[in-house]
Protein backbone atom coordinates (compact mmCIF):
# COMPACT_ATOMS: atom_id res chain seq x y z
CA UNK A 1 0.00 0.00 0.00
CA UNK A 2 1.11 3.31 -0.75
CA UNK A 3 0.33 5.90 1.72
CA UNK A 4 0.82 9.66 1.83
CA UNK A 5 1.63 11.23 5.19
CA UNK A 6 0.32 14.63 4.76
CA UNK A 7 -3.18 16.33 5.93
CA UNK A 8 -2.90 18.17 2.58
CA UNK A 9 -5.40 18.49 0.29
CA UNK A 10 -3.36 19.94 -2.29
CA UNK A 11 -1.27 16.94 -2.23
CA UNK A 12 -3.67 14.42 -1.94
CA UNK A 13 -4.76 15.87 -5.56
CA UNK A 14 -1.29 15.99 -6.91
CA UNK A 15 -0.42 12.58 -5.85
CA UNK A 16 -3.52 11.10 -7.51
CA UNK A 17 -1.76 12.25 -10.76
CA UNK A 18 0.39 9.25 -10.58
CA UNK A 19 -1.54 6.93 -8.60
CA UNK A 20 -5.61 6.80 -6.95
CA UNK A 21 -4.55 3.49 -4.98
CA UNK A 22 -3.05 5.41 -1.97
CA UNK A 23 -3.94 6.04 1.55
CA UNK A 24 -3.49 8.97 3.62
CA UNK A 25 -2.24 9.11 7.26
CA UNK A 26 -0.21 11.55 9.11
CA UNK A 27 1.57 11.01 12.63
CA UNK A 28 2.69 14.46 14.67
CA UNK A 29 5.66 15.54 14.04
CA UNK A 30 7.87 18.15 15.78
CA UNK A 31 8.25 20.30 12.84
CA UNK A 32 10.61 23.02 14.59
CA UNK A 33 13.90 23.62 12.09
CA UNK A 34 17.30 23.76 13.71
CA UNK A 35 18.95 27.64 13.40
CA UNK A 36 20.75 28.26 10.14
CA UNK A 37 19.81 25.25 8.42
CA UNK A 38 19.29 25.79 4.63
CA UNK A 39 15.76 25.47 2.74
CA UNK A 40 17.05 22.92 0.75
CA UNK A 41 17.85 20.85 4.35
CA UNK A 42 14.94 22.15 5.95
CA UNK A 43 12.69 20.58 3.68
CA UNK A 44 14.82 17.43 3.37
CA UNK A 45 14.39 16.78 7.15
CA UNK A 46 11.24 18.10 7.17
CA UNK A 47 9.93 15.40 4.87
CA UNK A 48 11.59 12.72 6.50
CA UNK A 49 10.12 13.46 10.06
CA UNK A 50 6.81 13.42 8.32
CA UNK A 51 7.38 10.36 6.73
CA UNK A 52 9.62 7.91 9.24
CA UNK A 53 6.95 7.55 12.12
CA UNK A 54 4.62 5.34 9.43
CA UNK A 55 7.57 3.37 8.31
CA UNK A 56 6.75 -0.22 8.41
CA UNK A 57 7.67 -3.42 6.54
CA UNK A 58 4.87 -3.84 3.80
CA UNK A 59 4.27 -0.19 2.85
CA UNK A 60 5.73 2.55 0.70
CA UNK A 61 5.41 6.03 2.58
CA UNK A 62 5.59 9.43 1.00
CA UNK A 63 6.08 12.55 3.57
CA UNK A 64 6.42 16.16 1.90
CA UNK A 65 7.04 19.80 2.92
CA UNK A 66 7.44 23.23 1.05
CA UNK A 67 8.92 26.59 2.36
CA UNK A 68 9.00 29.78 0.92
CA UNK A 69 12.93 31.19 0.63
CA UNK A 70 13.57 34.73 -0.18
CA UNK A 71 16.64 36.47 0.84
CA UNK A 72 18.03 33.40 2.61
CA UNK A 73 15.06 33.82 4.88
CA UNK A 74 12.45 30.50 5.21
CA UNK A 75 9.16 31.74 5.31
CA UNK A 76 6.47 29.53 6.93
CA UNK A 77 3.06 29.08 7.03
CA UNK A 78 1.76 32.86 8.68
CA UNK A 79 0.98 32.74 12.33
CA UNK A 80 -1.84 35.45 11.86
CA UNK A 81 -3.10 38.34 9.89
CA UNK A 82 0.47 40.47 10.73
CA UNK A 83 2.72 37.70 9.87
CA UNK A 84 0.94 37.17 6.88
CA UNK A 85 0.62 40.98 5.86
CA UNK A 86 4.46 41.49 6.59
CA UNK A 87 5.82 37.77 4.17
CA UNK A 88 3.59 39.12 1.69
CA UNK A 89 5.36 42.52 1.46
CA UNK A 90 8.84 41.06 1.75
CA UNK A 91 7.94 39.33 -1.39
CA UNK A 92 6.44 42.00 -3.12
CA UNK A 93 8.41 42.57 -6.48
CA UNK A 94 10.57 39.95 -5.78
CA UNK A 95 11.99 36.45 -6.81
CA UNK A 96 11.75 34.23 -4.37
CA UNK A 97 12.33 29.89 -4.35
CA UNK A 98 9.64 27.85 -3.49
CA UNK A 99 11.75 23.98 -1.55
CA UNK A 100 9.64 20.68 -1.44
CA UNK A 101 10.97 17.98 -0.13
CA UNK A 102 10.24 14.36 -0.50
CA UNK A 103 11.10 11.61 1.23
CA UNK A 104 9.93 8.04 -0.14
CA UNK A 105 10.35 5.30 2.24
CA UNK A 106 9.62 1.51 0.86
CA UNK A 107 10.88 -1.60 1.56
CA UNK A 108 12.54 -1.53 -1.88
CA UNK A 109 14.86 1.64 -0.59
CA UNK A 110 14.37 4.89 0.73
CA UNK A 111 15.28 8.11 -1.00
CA UNK A 112 15.03 11.32 -0.37
CA UNK A 113 15.21 14.65 -3.06
CA UNK A 114 13.52 18.14 -3.35
CA UNK A 115 12.93 20.58 -5.96
CA UNK A 116 13.58 24.57 -6.25
CA UNK A 117 10.75 26.57 -8.42
CA UNK A 118 11.61 30.28 -8.53
CA UNK A 119 8.52 32.58 -8.48
CA UNK A 120 8.34 36.43 -8.92
CA UNK A 121 5.82 38.52 -7.16
CA UNK A 122 4.55 41.71 -9.21
CA UNK A 123 5.12 45.07 -6.92
CA UNK A 124 2.03 44.83 -4.43
CA UNK A 125 0.45 47.56 -2.84
CA UNK A 126 -0.78 47.62 0.39
CA UNK A 127 -4.57 47.47 -0.04
CA UNK A 128 -3.45 44.36 -2.87
CA UNK A 129 -1.85 42.71 0.16
CA UNK A 130 -5.21 43.39 2.47
CA UNK A 131 -7.63 42.48 -0.73
CA UNK A 132 -5.61 39.10 -0.67
CA UNK A 133 -5.50 38.45 3.13
CA UNK A 134 -9.20 38.94 3.43
CA UNK A 135 -9.92 35.38 1.07
CA UNK A 136 -8.42 33.64 3.84
CA UNK A 137 -6.25 31.77 1.71
CA UNK A 138 -3.03 32.97 3.09
CA UNK A 139 -2.92 31.26 6.35
CA UNK A 140 -2.28 27.43 5.77
CA UNK A 141 0.28 27.99 3.32
CA UNK A 142 4.37 28.51 3.18
CA UNK A 143 4.78 32.02 2.52
CA UNK A 144 1.68 33.12 2.99
CA UNK A 145 0.50 32.47 -0.87
CA UNK A 146 -1.87 29.77 -2.73
CA UNK A 147 -0.39 29.75 -6.34
CA UNK A 148 -3.14 27.76 -7.60
CA UNK A 149 -5.82 29.97 -6.33
CA UNK A 150 -6.10 33.92 -5.89
CA UNK A 151 -2.45 33.61 -5.79
CA UNK A 152 -1.87 33.66 -8.70
CA UNK A 153 -3.04 37.06 -9.42
CA UNK A 154 0.45 38.36 -7.21
CA UNK A 155 2.45 36.38 -9.88
CA UNK A 156 4.60 37.81 -12.30
CA UNK A 157 6.90 34.65 -13.56
CA UNK A 158 7.34 31.62 -12.34
CA UNK A 159 10.30 28.87 -13.24
CA UNK A 160 10.84 25.51 -12.94
CA UNK A 161 7.80 23.12 -11.65
CA UNK A 162 4.49 24.42 -10.95
CA UNK A 163 3.33 21.40 -9.21
CA UNK A 164 6.37 22.13 -6.97
CA UNK A 165 4.89 25.36 -5.71
CA UNK A 166 1.68 24.14 -4.88
CA UNK A 167 2.97 21.60 -2.82
CA UNK A 168 4.38 18.11 -4.39
CA UNK A 169 6.84 17.80 -7.30
CA UNK A 170 4.60 15.56 -9.23
CA UNK A 171 6.74 14.56 -12.22
CA UNK A 172 10.15 13.75 -9.87
CA UNK A 173 8.07 11.83 -7.35
CA UNK A 174 6.82 9.66 -10.35
CA UNK A 175 10.38 9.28 -11.74
CA UNK A 176 11.49 8.37 -7.87
CA UNK A 177 8.99 6.47 -7.43
CA UNK A 178 9.82 4.28 -11.34
CA UNK A 179 13.37 4.40 -9.92
CA UNK A 180 12.35 2.52 -7.15
CA UNK A 181 10.31 -0.31 -9.20
CA UNK A 182 7.73 0.39 -6.84
CA UNK A 183 3.97 -1.02 -8.89
CA UNK A 184 2.12 1.83 -7.72
CA UNK A 185 1.59 3.66 -11.26
CA UNK A 186 -1.24 3.40 -13.74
Amino acid sequence: MLILASKSPRRKELLSLITTDFEIKSADADESLPENITPEKAVLYLSKIKAEPLKNNEDTVIGADTVVAVDGKILGKPKDREDAFNMLKLLSGKSHSVFTGVTVISPKGEKSFFAETKVKFFDLSDEEINSYIETGEPFDKAGAYGIQGKGSLLVEEIQGDYFNVVGLPVSLLNKVLKELKLPVLR
